[in-house]
């Protein structure tokens, strides 16, 4: 007797060739179901309908077809247990040697922005996962595929094997069926938890994480370390959305530095130029300016060695004028939301240079995930949009407008600063950066021996507060005509009176920007 699949797919890809295969080479009779079955009719393909084999019609608009014994009968026996084969013969059921399923394209449904909550439940898959789980808890027994790139794998496996497909195989696809069940129900799962009030504020009692990898990475942080990069959803978006115009492949360490890179730009307003260049997360210059070539130039004056091998960020397309600026030092990667064909004439002159083009630059993660021993850490990302007239002038001395825009913009820059932070600006350009020091005086410090003379002036922002009023003592003593801080010390009182006594404004947010 010819040895029985079922094929029930809803992407088509690859399924005519693939079907005609076991049917021809292999002697494969087929079951299916739905679309399927039309598909393989049209292409003159011998095949069973589900409802002639199991003698049950298809009800309910088709939303139940193959829940049936002779199907999950045929899925789950196993030929060495007496009972089970006693039972397939009791009830006329033959066991399956393959199935291939995929499911309903639950995620591309409800990345449409106008969907239903009706028309997403529609797409919601029952039989598919029912058939897809069975199949890979019976890996022993048979094959199950749930991916179209696994067909050529598998008929080699049957060409190689003399027409079986190795029980290696069977348990490797077992695992990826597993995987792709346990993402479909998380999109679900996250789907229903984002129609619930204020979802965006509520961490789930349950959070899990699925993705379908995008490329293997040549090495992680360092060269000893394997990684592999992973897209979440079925679409790609985000970095895997984005398209390279040029260069080598993206490494783990240069998608880790362009994300931090994006948050940075996605502060400010793409109407107004900005860029922002950075080293190993942190922003070692970051400036606005008129023209986009402008703020470039100047971030990357504020820190040109820092700037060699970096990361930039630009919130504008990418012109001449710019691409002949970023063409003058070396650069690890560039990512701006498009690229004029000049520029990229002027890039190419630079193949290894890495070059993006992300249109979304603003949409990112709503929650960050970090990983320790026995489980993981999950909370929401930091996109807390700041409102400078719900900050505290807490001096004796007002700032100007402008200079509450200078300190707006110092704190934009500091938010994305390893803790401890201390960003010092002036002309909405960063000056000194002093980044992930144990103490906020050290930070201090380094920030103003990097801005050197051009502290004078200048804007200082500082991610927590002051413990003490050093580091205010320290900082008017360079010439530091204004602070921004979040306030909430014991002894904020201290700092406020060295404020005052010294000539300077202070501004309490009343909101701490930690990154660790």
């Amino acid at each position: 007797m010819a040895r029985l699949a079922l094929l029930s797919v809803t992407d088509k890809t690859g399924l005519i060739e693939f079907a005609y295969s076991l049917v021809k080479e292999f002697n494969f009779e087929i079951i299916s179901s739905g679309g399927t079955v039309k598909t393989l009719q049209a292409a003159n393909i011998p095949v069973i309908k589900v409802s002639d084999y199991t003698g049950s019609p298809e009800i309910l608009g088709g939303r139940v077809k193959t829940l049936h014994p002779r199907i999950h009968g045929g899925i789950l026996a196993r030929p060495d247990v007496p009972q089970d084969i006693t039972d397939l013969e009791n009830n006329q059921i033959r066991p399956f040697d393959l199935v291939v399923v995929n499911l309903y394209p639950f995620e591309e449904t409800i990345a449409d922005p106008n969907i239903t909550v009706a028309q997403a439940i529609e797409q919601i898959d029952i039989g598919g996962p029912a058939m897809l789980r069975a199949s890979a808890k019976n890996f022993a027994h048979l094959t199950v595929l749930c991916n179209p790139k696994y067909y050529n794998t598998y008929l080699e496996e049957l060409r190689q094997n003399n027409g079986e497909a190795s029980l290696t195989f069977r348990q490797k696809m077992a695992g990826e069926t597993f995987a792709l069940t346990n993402a479909y129900d998380q999109a679900i799962a996250s789907y229903f938890a984002s129609l619930s009030p204020n979802s965006d504020d509520v961490l789930p009692t349950r959070f899990s994480l699925a993705g379908t990898e995008v490329q293997s990475l040549r090495y992680g942080e360092n060269p000893h370390q394997q990684a592999t990069w992973y897209q979440t959803g079925t679409s790609a978006s985000g970095w895997a959305g984005a398209t390279k115009l040029q260069g080598k492949e993206l490494s783990y360490n240069n998608l880790v530095d362009l994300e931090a890179a994006r948050r940075i730009i996605a502060e400010f307003d793409p109407k107004e130029p900005a860029a922002a260049i950075l080293k190993h997360t942190n922003p070692c210059g970051a400036a606005l300016g008129t023209t986009l070539a402008e703020a470039y130039e100047r971030a990357f004056n504020a820190d040109p060695i820092s700037a060699f091998g970096g990361i930039v960020a630009l919130n504008q397309p990418i012109d001449a004028a710019t691409a002949i600026a970023l063409s003058k030092t070396f650069l690890e990667c560039i990512v701006a939301p498009s690229c004029d064909p000049d520029a990229e004439t002027i890039f190419k002159a630079k193949s290894n240079l890495r070059v993006l083009v992300l249109s979304d630059l603003i949409s990112g993660p709503k929650q960050t995930v970090k990983v320790i021993a026995g489980g993981f850490l999950v909370q929401a990302s930091d996109d807390f949009s700041d409102d400078p007239n719900t900050w505290q002038i807490v001096t004796e001395k007002q700032p100007t407008s402008e200079e509450l825009e200078e300190l707006t913009f110092a704190w934009k820059i500091a938010k994305h600063v390893k803790s401890n932070a201390i960003v010092i600006t002036k002309n909405k350009t960063t000056l000194g950066v002093g980044a992930g020091q144990m103490n906020r005086v050290g930070s201090v410090k380094i920030a103003l021996l990097q801005a050197k003379d051009a502290a004078n002036g200048g804007y200082l922002a500082s991610d927590g507060f002051f413990p003490f009023d050093d580091s205010v003592k320290t900082a008017a003593a360079a010439g530091i005509g204004a602070i921004i801080q979040p306030g909430g010390s014991l002894k904020d009182k201290d700092s406020i009176k060295a404020a005052n006594e010294l000539g300077l404004v202070m501004v309490l947010t009343g909101i701490r920007h930690f990154l660790h």
